[in-house]
């Protein structure tokens, strides 16, 4: 039987769809090669992400910021640790503003961040080094560790060693920096938010000749709790502090001035606990003293949150000021939006502590 000849068209017709194939082959290989890397790439970073936010919950902290840095022209960042002793020890970053030397050492606010946060969130939520920039001052901030506290508050109450204990951790590293670093710690101020604005007060009824002033934003009354229970009626406005026990305490020293900022739709610390923090701050004045109620004044500036401000003087001199911010929850007032405890709307808190640490500067 005689073979048929391909017709040269079919012949063609035939290559063509063995090429059309192998090219067909070649770009399914490719497209899978690059659909199984990118998918590999998304499950990696989407594990990464997951790895990640799985350390951030264990490590206790809201919404994590990367460490600040140091820029050229910016002033300096500086990191270490320091305590009272192996068992007590905390990590700590420090600014130091630019042209700060031994001839020249900056002023110092020690800055405590708030529960859920750490140093570096809470230098980016509330813009720290900028502001510390341009008022050329140093910022100590130390870090609680997770081991002394399961969410890093730190220990604003409990039973008087710990809260002692924890008093004391924060003046040594004051020291070791006032020791090692070209700052001030003749004129020094503290401030912090929430658990750090309790433990701020703590230190200025604990240290009173150490600070110039102090300020707390949205922290509870301070030395008002024992345990948690206690803790969390402080934090509500329902549990006030002994006045004899702390005035004796203070033998016979004057507490520094106290600047509360605190929001009116605070749901964790209630405003009843900010206007319990500045009733102990009047009731601890000797019966001597001239105590004077100024007049409130209400502030409005553009689409910011209004403010409330509530000033009384001793003895002629700034003494006590309370801020209620209208509008503002239980967060940092004027922070970033990116931030959690922070609230963007309210006016700079930075700039109203600063308002008030510049009355008792000298």
């Amino acid at each position: 039987m005689k073979r048929r000849r391909k017709s040269p068209l079919v012949d063609a017709f035939f290559k063509l769809g063995r090429s059309a194939t192998r090219t067909a082959t070649r770009a399914a290989k490719t497209a899978t090669r690059k659909t199984t890397r990118a998918a590999t790439k998304a499950i990696t970073a989407q594990a990464t992400r997951a790895a990640q936010q799985t350390r951030d919950a264990l490590a206790g902290i809201a919404s994590p910021a990367k460490p600040p840095v140091t820029r050229a022209g910016s002033g300096r960042w500086l990191e270490g640790r320091w305590g009272l002793g192996p068992m007590a020890m905390r990590r700590y970053r420090l600014y130091l503003p630019p042209g700060a030397g031994k001839r020249r050492p900056a002023p110092l606010l020690l800055f405590l961040h708030g529960c859920q946060q750490d140093t570096a969130s809470f230098a980016a939520s509330t813009r720290i080094a900028s502001f510390a920039r341009q008022k050329g001052i140093a910022v100590l901030m130390p870090e609680q560790a997770q081991e002394a506290n399961p969410q890093r508050c730190w220990n604003w109450f409990g039973n008087e060693h710990m809260v002692a204990l924890e008093a004391r951790i924060l003046m040594a590293i004051v020291d070791h920096v006032g020791n090692t670093e070209p700052v001030r710690t003749d004129a020094l101020f503290a401030m912090g938010l929430s658990a750090g604005g309790a433990m701020s007060a703590t230190l200025a009824l604990r240290y009173p000749d150490r600070f110039r002033a102090v300020a707390s934003h949205s922290g509870a009354v301070a030395s008002s709790a024992r345990n948690l229970l206690q803790a969390g009626q402080a934090m509500r406005g329902r549990r006030a502090p002994d006045v004899e026990v702390i005035y004796r305490q203070l033998a016979g020293q004057t507490a520094p001035p106290l600047l509360i900022i605190h929001g009116d739709r605070d749901p964790v610390v209630n405003t009843a606990s900010a206007e319990a923090a500045a009733a102990l701050w009047l009731a601890i004045c000797d019966e001597n003293d001239a105590i004077r109620a100024l007049p409130p004044h209400r502030s409005a500036r553009g689409t910011r949150y209004a403010t409330t401000r509530f000033d009384w003087k001793r003895n002629g001199r700034p003494y006590l000021r309370l801020v209620q911010v209208h509008g503002l929850g239980h967060a940092w007032s004027g922070g970033t939006a990116r931030q959690q405890y922070s609230d963007p709307g309210g006016p700079d808190a930075l700039r109203i502590a600063w308002a008030w640490f510049a009355l008792h500067s000298t």
